[in-house]
């Protein structure tokens, strides 16, 4: 192995997915990824961080093809690995067994840290190759971290726990399997990786964790400028729509009696689907900024567009009782957040707030009318709780591409796992004192959104911070986010 390297091999049987999540923890596209066997047949080292002189090597490797023939030969060897490492001329023979010796050779030769990668999908006790791969590595004698993969959408952290701990029971009576770790391909967040890296570093030699806890903090720290720059992103979009309004036409004494109140209609309709419209292209230019700086590649939904004039159902007359509270349930998103909308907010047909979440990130339809409030400059704008309802689905929105693998190839809108909303929900309310000043500021005359893009990007900050720290409570939040110097 290089001698300024700490070097990572990534094992597994054959399609079990190693260069899908090669490439979604390097940020790039190597090797090919094909739902075949025996994809990649020669080891090769890609560099994930360099610091100081050193670098963090990630090696990805055949996959174990013709596991029973290959124990069976080494079962016979009287020297199994120095048998396996005369054997070039299976390559030609017999593929599978040549691709299985060049894994284990690559993991003799060059692994500090095996990364041995499993399918979640499977129950432990049914993958009878799992029990003769670990026949094989306990010859070899490295360190093993057992990585699941394809394990579905993300869910709450103790029932990932609880595979986790089914596949501990498993692989106990191997010692050199030192932990069990859920890192899917396709669905890994970046703070997923602080737990893989907090791992290695314990079970390395003492006389490498030093120079690795080096590299390590690299890592560490371009994730975060990811973070740091994906809140910035984000807090110009909250600002955009704290500060964005309609001026519409002041309401005579004749209408506040309902007389002649068509052209008011009128411009309240129309004044909703700009600030539709506005939103609905901020949510996409945001979104694409963010798959861009995770290093994905694609785009968000083109399709996204405001409902148009039909969907907002303005009532012809406006009964101020029923409107004066009307439970909003944002579905998708932000779900059960309920909007009480005070009779002065909105006189002018009122109508309930739905944020389609239809698809995944920065994919929302905006339908069926929107809760405006007018302010004393004869404008209309979003109310607080529309506002707050808002930063839930951005913080939805962060957790989508945060989540997304470049494993899978472009970015696509689809289904975000059903409890994140409820955390994101209850994040934002424990913000909600800030994001109400804010938006209480925001309604001033002439503020720019470029003044509180800043502070909307500490609030989203924060409030990121704490709910990836509710989703994955094994990191710290210091491994989330480190403020800049």
């Amino acid at each position: 192995m290089p001698a300024d390297a700490i070097t990572l091999s990534l094992i597994s049987h054959t399609n079990v997915g190693k260069t899908t999540l090669a490439r979604t923890l390097l940020r790039r596209d190597v090797g090919d990824a094909l739902d075949q066997e025996h994809v990649t047949d020669v080891a090769t080292a890609y560099q994930m961080i360099e610091a100081g002189g050193r670098r963090l090597l990630l090696w990805d490797t055949p996959g174990f093809g013709s596991t029973p023939k290959l124990l069976k030969r080494l079962r016979l060897a009287s020297s199994p690995i120095r048998w396996m490492l005369t054997q070039l001329w299976d390559r030609f023979r017999d593929r599978p067994l040549w691709c299985s010796q060049q894994a284990i050779k690559n993991v003799q030769q060059e692994a500090d840290v095996v990364l041995y990668l499993v399918n979640a999908g499977e129950q432990p006790g049914s993958m009878g190759y799992v029990d003769m791969e670990m026949e094989i590595l306990t010859w070899i004698g490295k360190p093993v971290v057992l990585l699941l993969n394809q394990t579905g959408p993300p869910r709450p952290a103790v029932e990932e726990e609880m595979d986790e701990a089914d596949w501990r029971f498993h692989l106990e009576k191997y010692g050199f399997v030192k932990a069990v770790i859920g890192l899917d391909a396709f669905a890994r967040c970046w703070v997923q990786e602080e737990v893989l890296m907090e791992v290695i570093f314990h079970v390395l030699p003492e006389w490498k964790r030093e120079e690795f806890n080096r590299l390590r903090l690299a890592w560490r720290g371009k994730n975060q400028e990811v973070f740091r720059r994906s809140m910035k992103t984000l807090g110009r979009q909250l600002a955009e729509s704290a500060v964005d309004r309609v001026t519409v036409s002041k309401e005579s004494l004749l209408q506040k009696f309902g007389v002649g109140r068509q052209q008011l209609n009128s411009e309240m309709e129309q004044a909703r689907s700009q600030l539709a419209a506005r939103l609905a292209t901020r949510s996409i230019a945001a979104t694409d900024e963010l798959i861009s700086l995770h290093g994905l590649e694609g785009h968000t939904s083109e399709s996204i567009k405001p409902a148009g004039q039909e969907s907002f159902g303005m009532p012809q007359k406006v009964n101020e009782s029923l409107w004066s509270t009307v439970g909003a349930a944002l579905s998708g998103a932000a779900v059960g957040i309920i909007t009480d909308i005070k009779a002065g907010g909105l006189t002018f047909g009122g109508g309930t707030v739905v944020g389609l979440f239809a698809g995944g990130a920065g994919s929302w339809l905006l339908a069926r009318g929107f809760n405006l409030t007018r302010g004393e400059d004869n404008c209309v704008r979003w109310t607080a709780e529309h506002f707050a309802a808002q930063a839930e689905l951005i913080l939805v929105t962060y957790l989508a591409v945060a989540h997304f693998g470049r494993g899978r190839g472009e970015w696509k809108d689809g289904e975000h796992p059903s409890h994140w909303p409820a955390a994101a929900k209850a994040v934002i309310d424990s913000h909600r004192t800030e994001l109400d000043a804010l938006w209480k500021r925001a309604g001033e005359k002439d503020v720019r959104p470029e003044v509180l893009a800043g502070t909307a990007a500490a609030i989203l900050s924060s409030a990121a911070v704490e709910l990836l720290a509710r989703l994955y409570p094994k990191v710290s939040r210091d491994a989330i986010f480190a403020p800049e110097v």
